[in-house]
């Protein structure tokens, strides 16, 4: 199963944010499984560099960001992405069309976010950690 992680959701891991961290966890621990792929976007990894290092100081927050890098797919944002983010007039937050799209684009069958009316417009199932482990994994 190709899984798309929104930024929240790495963000919880890297700064184990509760009551989240122990879901986003568990799911990010899905990438050594063979039955899921889970990817993300250059878009949604600069957002959790960000927020880690404003926790954890520059070089830890690389750290944790290459961490990330070695277990999951990166989807592409590109021309393609941008213009049908922009066409789409459902979408209102950009930055959620652009993760949408991108996930789209890589096949992704599903998408993981704390914040699922942002993709209220998806054509493929919208989760939080907690029902998507529910649902998939349990």
């Amino acid at each position: 199963m190709r899984v798309f992680l929104d930024a929240n959701v790495l963000v919880s891991v890297l700064n184990k944010e509760y009551p989240l961290f122990p879901y986003s966890a568990r799911l990010l621990s899905l990438a050594d499984q063979s039955r899921f792929q889970l990817f993300t976007s250059p878009i949604c990894l600069a957002i959790a560099f960000y927020f880690a290092e404003k926790k954890a100081g520059s070089a830890m927050a690389k750290q944790k960001i290459a961490i990330l890098h070695s277990k999951l797919n990166i989807s592409i944002v590109d021309q393609e992405v941008v213009y049908q983010a922009l066409k789409n007039p459902q979408v209102i937050d950009f930055e959620d069309g652009l993760e949408y799209f991108s996930a789209i684009n890589s096949s992704c069958e599903v998408i993981v976010t704390e914040d699922q009316s942002g993709f209220f417009f998806s054509d493929i199932p919208v989760y939080d950690c907690r029902k998507f482990l529910e649902k998939e994994v349990y």
